[in-house]
């Protein structure tokens, strides 16, 4: 069941609210309980028999983590604590790679060595990576004495809560459990309500209008080159564009959603996003993108292999280690540790820069800081040509174009205006998915996209300080969210028109990590 469904939005939702809060007039352990089942029944809509998994998963961790935790609670030995840990994050980790990277394994085993080996057929669970990082995080936490709740309702419902159960965001216990202990999440509240689906509409139209309209120009460009066709530049960067646009208001838009639909349920969800294509540096961008999953890999694997505490040289070797498992985690292909390393490199620069600067002393130059927003921009829209790519093949083919190696091409409208000035020295039409789709509109969708990330504010500075997730500053106070009818008609027109343009669903481009 996808969040933008009729079948959701008409049925599940509704049904699952409703139910909610009539049963917490009678019982909190109860709703929270039927929330947890409703969640469920949600992740097992699209395969029953991962649910099972899940439900698998969910008491073997909870088991590990009240073992620990009594184990620490009676002082004894730590390193008997450490071998029941290391047992349940081993457990945790290959049931990941099982599902997710044997095939890759086998794959890359057999290039290597050569020969042939049979694949296995095994099905991703959707959302593995994200109930399993946040299991180990659990774990840890208990270890280190940072986790003492162990109530198994609170923990099933942490673990299985729908909004953000398949795609994020990367939850922490800390942040979730204490919530559903408290009475007031068991009682309807109109405004959490309103504020709930206001910002479940805004993202419901990143989605439905903006990206799947994006991934109507990237699709066929990386397609083309995945089958071998080379394009050109002008073609290479509109792909490349596009994407950068579909992925951003895909992932933001679930986000959005998530958050949302959490409200509903007077619950809340750590922001994700944070306008991330304005950074004005790599490191910038990683406190705006995927903001949970990078508090993850800093707090439960950076800081752990050392972080900064020994030297420049092991610092940035484990900047780049953090980063290389980082885009791994993403998917089981070699483009997505391309992606990481990419990700690595910057980093490395930008922090070599940041003290090469600082120990020269170097003054602020005027344009300094549009330039470094600029510079970041496209930086990230390279690094993420490996992240779309099927294959390595297909990125360089990318990478390749878009710095000029295959020549110019230009709309084939602009050739009677500008062709005779420009002497043949560039083409006219090129790739034939491109060149197919209308230019007009793909120049006016870029145009619209880069407007929207770079200019309006994001949705939790449109709710502005009516939300107590919204911890950033610099709302536009004529674009801030109130209660009021103006707003209601805002609300109501995002979602009239994204459920008009529902005519089909589409996955979550993160369903698959």
């Amino acid at each position: 069941m996808l969040f933008n469904s009729y079948a959701f939005i008409f049925l599940f939702l509704p049904l699952t609210l409703f139910v909610f809060f009539r049963i917490s007039r009678s019982s909190h352990r109860l709703a929270a309980l039927w929330l947890a089942a409703a969640s469920l029944f949600f992740y097992g809509w699209w395969n029953p028999k991962f649910a099972l998994l899940l439900l698998a998963s969910i008491a073997g961790n909870y088991a590990a983590g009240y073992v620990i935790g009594h184990a620490r609670a009676r002082q004894v030995a730590i390193a008997n604590r450490r071998r029941i840990l290391t047992l349940a994050i081993a457990t945790n980790l290959l049931l990941l790679a099982y599902f997710k990277y044997a095939n890759f394994f086998i794959s890359t085993v057999t290039e290597v060595i050569g020969g042939h080996a049979p694949m296995i057929n095994v099905v991703l669970p959707l959302g593995i990576s994200f109930f399993t990082f946040t299991q180990i995080a659990f774990l840890v936490d208990v270890h280190r004495g940072c986790a003492r709740e162990y109530n198994l309702i609170h923990y099933l419902l942490f673990v299985t809560y729908f909004p953000h159960l398949i795609a994020g965001p990367v939850l922490h216990h800390k942040q979730m459990m204490p919530q559903f202990g408290f009475s007031r999440t068991y009682r309807p509240n109109v405004g959490n309500i309103a504020l709930g689906l206001s910002v479940f509409a805004i993202g419901l139209f990143k989605k439905v209008i903006l990206a799947d309209q994006f991934a109507l120009y990237a699709n066929p460009v990386f397609d083309a080159v995945g089958g071998g066709a080379q394009p050109q530049l002008f073609e290479a960067w509109c792909g490349a564009l596009a994407y950068t646009l579909q992925l951003y208001f895909d992932f933001s838009g679930y986000s959005d959603m998530a958050i949302g639909l959490s409200r509903m349920f007077n619950v809340v969800l750590p922001i994700n996003f944070n306008s991330p294509y304005k950074a004005e540096s790599i490191i910038d961008f990683w406190r705006r993108w995927h903001i949970t999953l990078s508090t993850f890999l800093r707090d439960y694997l950076y800081i752990p292999l050392g972080g900064n505490r020994r030297g420049p040289v092991r610092r940035y070797g484990n900047m780049m280690t953090t980063m290389l498992l980082g885009g791994l985690w993403h998917g089981a292909n070699w483009t997505f540790v391309l992606w990481g390393g990419l990700h690595g490199v910057y980093l490395i620069i930008n922090h070599a820069w940041i003290g090469l600067s600082t120990y020269l002393r170097l003054p602020d130059v005027p344009g300094a800081r549009l330039l470094s927003r600029l510079l970041t921009f496209l930086a990230v829209v390279m690094a993420w040509v490996p992240f779309r790519a099927n294959s390595i093949a297909t990125a360089e083919r990318m990478l390749s174009a878009m710095v000029g190696k295959n020549g110019i091409s230009l709309p084939e409208r602009l050739e009677p205006l500008i062709g005779p000035l420009l002497g043949g020295s560039v083409s006219f039409g090129g790739l034939a998915p491109l060149a197919a789709l209308p230019q007009r509109d793909l120049a006016i969708w870029l145009v619209t996209g880069l407007s929207v990330v770079w200019l309006l504010p994001n949705a939790q500075q449109w709710i502005g300080e009516s939300a107590r997730t919204c911890t950033i500053a610099g709302s536009a106070r004529l674009l801030t969210w109130r209660p009021h009818v103006g707003w209601g008609v805002v609300v109501g027109m995002l979602l009239g028109v994204s459920l008009l343009g529902l005519t089909r669903e589409s996955q979550f481009l993160y369903f698959q990590f």
